[in-house]
Formats: C-alpha cells, sequence, structure tokens
C-alpha cells in the first residue's frame, strides 16, 4: 500500500517515538519492530552491520551501517543518539527490487570513548526505518588499544644440566587486544612444529623436555598486539654437562717397589659449560699379589742396577739439602724486615710503594702485586692526642645493647675450588680485573700479622683483619668484592631469599691464625615467632615448613649452642657479623617459618631534576633496606638525571604470597592527567621475596594541561595485598624543588677503603695488649672477659668466645667491627673499669709507654 508523500513526517516521527519508548532494552543483536498493520517483508534488513573494532593511538574509527529498504538511519551509542550532522549519508536504490537503499557512516574518536567511566563498555547500534517499521542493528564495541611496557613475568636465567627440562615462565604485559607471544632464541624465532623437544604452554611458558647442548641461548619472550611490540628481558640458559670418568685402564707390570697401577680420565663425557670435574683420583696404585715381585740379585746385572739406584736417591737427598738451606736463608732476611721485634716498642706508620696523598696516608694506590714481600713500617704507635693531656684515660660511660640474635644460616662456598680458579687466573694476570663490577664494589690492600681493615663505602660491608690473623713473616694481598645477585648462582629453593648482600672476600685458602670478621647489612626482620630457633639439619629444606636461614656447600646455622671452629656469625637488626678462618664468598640466606616472616623494605621516590615537556614519571624503588642496595639506585639515578622527591619509608613484605601494589590518587585534574590505564599496578610476590632482581619499581607518568604547570600535589600509595603499606603526601615544584636532594648524600665510611695497621682500629694497640692479659685469666670475682662479654650484651656467644685462645680478643674485635669508624672508646672504657680490677692503672698509657 503507498504512502502519500504528506504522510512521511507524520509516520516518521510515530515510529521514532515508539523506539524512543522502546529503547531502555539494550539487543545485541538485530532487532526488527514492525508497524501494526504492515507489510513485515518491507521491514529494513541490515547489507552492512557496525563490527567492533578497537582505537590505536589516538586515530578514530570507522563505524558503517547500510540497510534496505531504509528511509532513514541513525546511530545510537551508550544510550544516546548521535547528532545528524555527524552522520555521512549515502542514498541508492537497490537494482534488483527498487527498494531505497541507505548507507550511513559515522567516526568515533578517542576522547568519546574515554569519556565512559565504570565496569561500562563503550558501543554503538545503528536504526533503520522503513514505512514498515524500524530494525535496530547488533552491538558493536569500541575498546581502546594498548600494550603495557612491562612483563608480568619475565623469564629468568638457568643453569641446567644435560638432558634436564627447562620450564621458562613468561606472563605478558596486560593489554587489549590480549597479546600473542612467541620466543627467540638467540633472535632466531622458536617453532615447536620444527623443534618436537619444544612447546609452548598456554600459559605462553617455553617448555624443552630434554635439554641439549645446542639449548645453549639467550632465550627472549615477545609479546604483540595490533599497538606494540614488547621485548622482555633475554634469560641466558647454560646446559653444564658434569664430568664422568673414562674405565680404568689395565694394571701395569708389576714394578720393583712391588707395586702397580692404572689410571683413567675425566672424559667419558668431559664437563662443558661450567660442569663439575670427576670427584675421586685418577690414578689407582696398589701392592703386587703375583710371583711377579719375587726380585733377587742373582746376577752382576742386578747388582750394578741397584747400585745406580742408590746413587741417584743420594744424589737427590743432597739436592733437597741444598734447596733447603736456601730457603731458610731467604726466609731469615725476609723475616729480619717484616717482623722486626723493635716494631712494637717503635710503632708503625706504612709506607706505600707509590707517594700516598698526604690526607690518606695509608691509602693503598697501586694494583694487587702478588710478588710484593715486604713492607717498612716506622712511626708512633699511640695515636696523637689533641690537648695537653699526655694519657688516654678510660672514663665512665655505657654501651647500648645489641639486639637479640635468632636462627638463620650464612652461605659459604667451597674455598678449595675457589683457591684453584684463583691460582688458575692469576696465572693470566687477570684475576683482579675480572672479580668486580667496577671500583666501587672492590677493595684491596696488603696486610702482614699488625692486621687492618677494608671497606667497600657506602655499602656497610667491611672485613675486620686483626692483630696475629695473619702468619709473622707472611704477607697477604687481601681483596673484599660486592656482587650482582644476578652474577651469582645461588641455590636457592622456592620458599627461602635472599636477605643480604653477595661477598666474596679472599684469596680463598690462605692460612688464618685467628677469625677475621665480615659485616654485612642484611634487610630480616629477625623474631622467634617468624624465623624459626630449633634446632636443623645440615642439609636443604625440603618444605617452608622450617625456617632457618640456609645457604649452599658450606653452611652455618647462626645461633647453635656449638659454634664451628670455622664460622661463627653475630646477628642484630640489621647487619650481622661473621667470624670466619677461611676466606671465600658469603651471603645470608633466610627460610620463612610463617608468614609473619617479613623482610624490610626500603621505598623510594625518584622524579626528573629538570622537566622540558609535558610528560614527568615518578619512580618508585622497592629496595632491600641495605646500603649497597641504595647506593646502586643512587648511581644509577644520578646517571638518569633524577632527583628523590620524597622522604624514604620503609614496608615490612612479609611471606603471605601476597603482591606488592602501587597507585597514584588525588592529582588534580585541571592542572595534570594520569596516563595509567588502569587503577593500580603490581610487583609480583616472588620478584621481591627471592630478593635475586635488582632495581624493582613502577613508573607513574603524568602529564601536564599546560607547559606553564610547575606545582604537583598528589598521594601515592604502596601496599602489600592484605599486609602492611605507606602512603606519600607529593606537594613540591617540579622546576626548583630540591628540599630532599641531601637526604641521599652518600658518606664517606672511615675515609679510605684500605687501612692498615693501627690505623684500622679504634682502641690503641698497647690499651688492647693489656686489657687482653687481665682479662683473660679467669677470676674468682668474675672479674675477667665473661663479665665483660655481659656488660657489652654479648653474653649469648660465651661458648664461642670461650673456644678461641683469647676470648677476651674476640670481644674487642667484634666491638671494633661494630663501631668502627664511629664508636665511643669512653663507653667501651666505662665497660672495663666497671669490672673492679685492682690494678687502678691498668688501662692508662702515657706517651712514655709508646
Amino acid at each position: 500500500m503507498a504512502v502519500r508523500p504528506g504522510l512521511w513526517p507524520a509516520l516518521l516521527g510515530i515510529v521514532l517515538s515508539a523506539w524512543l519508548r522502546g529503547s531502555g532494552a539494550q539487543q545485541s543483536a538485530t532487532v526488527a519492530n514492525p508497524v501494526p498493520g504492515a507489510n513485515p517483508d518491507l521491514l529494513p534488513h541490515f547489507l552492512v552491520e557496525p563490527e567492533d573494532v578497537y582505537i590505536v593511538k589516538n586515530k578514530p574509527v570507522l563505524l558503517v551501517c547500510k540497510a534496505v529498504p531504509a528511509t532513514q538511519i541513525f546511530f545510537k551509542c551508550n544510550g544516546e543518539w548521535v547528532r545528524q550532522v555527524d552522520h555521512v549519508i549515502e542514498r541508492s536504490t537497490d537494482g534488483s527490487s527498487g527498494l531505497p537503499t541507505m548507507e550511513v557512516r559515522i567516526n568515533v574518536s578517542r576522547q568519546q570513548v574515554e569519556k565512559v567511566f565504570g565496569l561500562e563498555e563503550y558501543w554503538c547500534q545503528c536504526v533503520a526505518w522503513s514505512s514498515s517499521g524500524t530494525t535496530k542493528s547488533q552491538k558493536a564495541y569500541i575498546r581502546i588499544a594498548y600494550l603495557r611496557k612491562n612483563f608480568e613475568q619475565e623469564p629468568l636465567a638457568k643453569e641446567v644440566s644435560l638432558e634436564q627440562g627447562i620450564v621458562l615462565p613468561c606472563r605478558p604485559p596486560e593489554g587489549i587486544p590480549p597479546a600473542e607471544v612467541e620466543w627467540l632464541r638467540n633472535e632466531d624465532l622458536v617453532d615447536p612444529s620444527l623443534d618436537p623437544n619444544v612447546y609452548i604452554t598456554r600459559e605462553h611458558s617455553l617448555v624443552v623436555r630434554q635439554a641439549r647442548l645446542a639449548d645453549t641461548a639467550n632465550y627472549t619472550c615477545v609479546a604483540k598486539n595490533i599497538v606494540a611490540r614488547r621485548r622482555s628481558a633475554s634469560a641466558a640458559v647454560i646446559v653444564y654437562v658434569d664430568g664422568s670418568w673414562s674405565p680404568w685402564s689395565k694394571w701395569s707390570a708389576c714394578g720393583l717397589d712391588c707395586t702397580h697401577w692404572r689410571s683413567r680420565e675425566c672424559s667419558d663425557p668431559a664437563p662443558r659449560n661450567g660442569g663439575e670435574e670427576c670427584q675421586g683420583a685418577d690414578l689407582d696404585s696398589r701392592n703386587c699379589t703375583s710371583d711377579l715381585c719375587v726380585h733377587t740379585a742373582s746376577g752382576p746385572e742386578d747388582v750394578a742396577l741397584y747400585v745406580g739406584l742408590i746413587a741417584v736417591a743420594v744424589c737427590l737427598v743432597l739436592l733437597l739439602l741444598v734447596l733447603i738451606l736456601v730457603y731458610c736463608r731467604k726466609k731469615e732476611g725476609l723475616d729480619s724486615d717484616v717482623a722486626d721485634s723493635s716494631i712494637l716498642t717503635s710503632g708503625f706508620q706504612p709506607v706505600s710503594i707509590k707517594p700516598s696523598k698526604a690526607d690518606n696516608p695509608h691509602l693503598l694506590t697501586i694494583q694487587p702485586d702478588l710478588s710484593t714481600t715486604t713492607t717498612t713500617y716506622q712511626g708512633s704507635l699511640c695515636p696523637r692526642q689533641d690537648g695537653p693531656s699526655p694519657k688516654f684515660q678510660l672514663t665512665n660511660g655505657h654501651l647500648l645493647s645489641p639486639l637479640g640474635s635468632g636462627r638463620h644460616t650464612l652461605h659459604h662456598s667451597s674455598p678449595t675450588s675457589e683457591a684453584e680458579e684463583f691460582v688458575s687466573r692469576l696465572s693470566t694476570q687477570t684475576y683482579f680485573r675480572s672479580l668486580p663490577r667496577g671500583t666501587s664494589n672492590m677493595t684491596y690492600g696488603t696486610f702482614n700479622f699488625l692486621g687492618g681493615r677494608l671497606i667497600i663505602p657506602n655499602t656497610g660491608i667491611s672485613l675486620l683483619i686483626p692483630p696475629d690473623a695473619i702468619p709473622r713473616g707472611k704477607i697477604y694481598e687481601i681483596y673484599l668484592t660486592l656482587h650482582k645477585p644476578e652474577d651469582v648462582r645461588l641455590p636457592l629453593a622456592g620458599c627461602q631469599t635472599l636477605l643480604s648482600p653477595i661477598v666474596s672476600c679472599g684469596p680463598p685458602g690462605v692460612l688464618l691464625t685467628r677469625p677475621v670478621i665480615l659485616a654485612m647489612d642484611h634487610c630480616g626482620e629477625p623474631s622467634p615467632d617468624s624465623w624459626s630457633l630449633g634446632e636443623p639439619t645440615h642439609s636443604p629444606a625440603t618444605s617452608c615448613s622450617h625456617g632457618w636461614l640456609q645457604g649452599s656447600e658450606d653452611v652455618l646455622h647462626l645461633g647453635e649452642d656449638a659454634p664451628s671452629h670455622l664460622y661463627y656469625c653475630q646477628l642484630e637488626a640489621s647487619a650481622c657479623y661473621v667470624f670466619t678462618e677461611q676466606l671465600g664468598r658469603f651471603a645470608l640466606v633466610g627460610e620463612a617459618l610463617s608468614v609473619a616472616a617479613a623482610k624490610r623494605l626500603k621505598l623510594l621516590l625518584f622524579a626528573p631534576v629538570a622537566c622540558t615537556s609535558l610528560e614527568y614519571n615518578i619512580r618508585v624503588y622497592c629496595l632491600h633496606d641495605t646500603h649497597d642496595a641504595l647506593k646502586e639506585v643512587v648511581q644509577l639515578e644520578k646517571q638518569l638525571g633524577g632527583q628523590l622527591i620524597q622522604e624514604p619509608r620503609v614496608l615490612h613484605f612479609k611471606d603471605s604470597y601476597h603482591n606488592l601494589r602501587l597507585s597514584i590518587h588525588d592529582v588534580p585534574s585541571s592542572l595534570w592527567k594520569s596516563k595509567l590505564l588502569v587503577s593500580y599496578q603490581e610487583i609480583p610476590f616472588y620478584h621481591i621475596w627471592n630478593g635475586t632482581q635488582q632495581y624493582l619499581h613502577c613508573t607513574f607518568t603524568l602529564e601536564r594541561v599546560s607547559p606553564s604547570t610547575s606545582d604537583l600535589a598528589c598521594k601515592l600509595w604502596v601496599w602489600q595485598v592484605e599486609g602492611d603499606g605507606q602512603s606519600f603526601n607529593i606537594n613540591f615544584s617540579i622546576t626548583k624543588d630540591t628540599r630532599f636532594a641531601e637526604l641521599l648524600a652518600l658518606e664517606s665510611e672511615g675515609g679510605v677503603p684500605a687501612l692498615v695497621g693501627p690505623s684500622a682500629f679504634k682502641i690503641p694497640f698497647l690499651i688492647r695488649q693489656k686489657i687482653i692479659s687481665s682479662l683473660d685469666p679467669p677470676c674468682s670475682r668474675g672479674a675477667d672477659w665473661r663479665t665483660l662479654a655481659q656488660k657489652l650484651h654479648l653474653d649469648s656467644h660465651l661458648s664461642f668466645f670461650a673456644s678461641k685462645p683469647s676470648p677476651t680478643a674476640m670481644i674487642l674485635n667484634l666491638w671494633e667491627a661494630r663501631h668502627f669508624p664511629n664508636g665511643n672508646l669512653s663507653q667501651l672504657a666505662a665497660a672495663v673499669a666497671g669490672l673492679g680490677q685492682p690494678d687502678a692503672g691498668l688501662f692508662t698509657v702515657s706517651e712514655a709507654e709508646c
């Protein structure tokens, strides 16, 4: 039935009103709404409907609708009609039916989509009219595409044995649409269809069923979608082969000494890629048990043979005697230079091989030279005192009580293997060059029986070498090195965590007659409720139910009643002091007893010193609360041109398997705009708990509305899910505010990294000797070293002190390690003077005695 032209506006108004009344029902599929009594065959049907689309960066997207028969088509987005002027309309006639056809297009911008807040997504739908009614198209959802920069989980380096399985996890960055993942092996694409030994899981992990030598490579996880392509940090996988012995050779013929031998080689297979050498001897001998060993001098040939052997033996003995005589004479000359007894009365002042600076007379300015055998000393033994008083007088005072220690385990590597490595590197003249990360993380010095101290500045790491720790007549070149966690393979189980820096001192294998003391920071929270105080085994733990600190190879359990003769450790609130008679590699490793176990994290906020663009980045670091971690980040930010914008805070991160979350709030929308697409950022729990990843941080990017904006006021929250948290109130000027810069000024510790002789100690040498000789002998009235340990709150270590030849020396050495360089001698003097010794002048040294 034809409709008169004059009725079209009225009919269109009726249909539009009916649509508006029924528009509350949102449908995702095509829906027809015919006019009562109209021909249903003339309802519009869509030839083209709008489809889901992604907005990439700032490019608007195009939506298209085409219907027949159609007299009008309008778009509706998120329940609101799109303005007519925003439609681009093309009308035509269908060639086969002669019915009117209409095509409509609109553009949707990023700004339109961003105006929609909450959980509702942005959608658009078109409505077509004809004389018989209306038809609604399917909904098209418009989403802003993005791909974050940071992977939720990146692959980590691994060292595995041959034929062992390898799993490299990868959780790509969050993105819309979700990122696709592929793997690269040395920049070549890994194709599981070409290598049946490799497959990729649904969670995007790369799995190698059985490791081969060819699988030694750098692996990279690559995530990509329509917006960007991201690469993870490369993970180095090393497939090592442990050595295995070849079969024994046949026994040799029976020799004149009634023995025969056989041999084997470490070649079946030979160790590769750092695999372990074969254990055991490569040569075996035994007594002959057959008649072949019965020899008689039955002829002149046998007599001549025995005479010749005896002559050779006599010559060898004479040659050995000559060598011993020459060695002894050289040794006497060396001892007379180095260990002259007159040094105890004349004192010493070290003289370096190269002239030293005037303000640092004890600083060694040369590379280590192990061929150096002599050093001369001169000067006064007693330090020069200011003022007219000629004596050092003990005064009353008190010592601060150290915190109690729990059970922990110290991580120490094998000294034998490191000694072999030291000799091999020394022969190529590259040993000291291969040790450190840089000169700021290594120190070294030349020491003899007078002792000294090595310090890595601004790290809390030092090595005290007490007097007589090095045998008299010996001169050692000793080094102290701070390692990067990623450069050292620690056998951490899933529930163990690194609590301290990884430190090496050496060379390994040198003879020490007294324990040296290694001092380093830790970030654990020692508590009987969080770390086990029971008696652990010396093997690795198999579950997380035992909370003790554990290392690899040589293991030291802190707090044991029976101390090791080689190692002992004093654990305090934020530092530990290791007594060791073997130099090597040390680290403090923890295993939690419960979710109450916590480690201290230092939170630091950095931002650019100068802002030349509209964007402004705030970097939030989450570090171990140790001096070495702080030093690394401060040096890194200096290179990046960053400044501290808030006072650092400490957060207690618990072993609860919950992640760390960071969010920013109350950003003034009239001045700044946050470019974060989600409400918060997260750092995974294991990235923090294992302690082997450096520089963990999140970045918040803000954008200024105007280049003239310089004031920033907002809040930043950092918290562990269901745990501790900290909030920062940021309020400063990004162009001129530097009031927090001085909080991280690195201070020099002790002036120089290497101190030799008396300059390395707070207690004058003669006073130290008097205290030792007076307090070492047992006293019936209790005025001996035991009482001194109680006054210094060290009475929990009496069994260890008693196991040493001089318990008082051990106590004084620990005091030196704990209180350098700012120790208060008057407090120690008060503790010693309070013992009630009968000789009132025992601890007074005059200038004449020096």
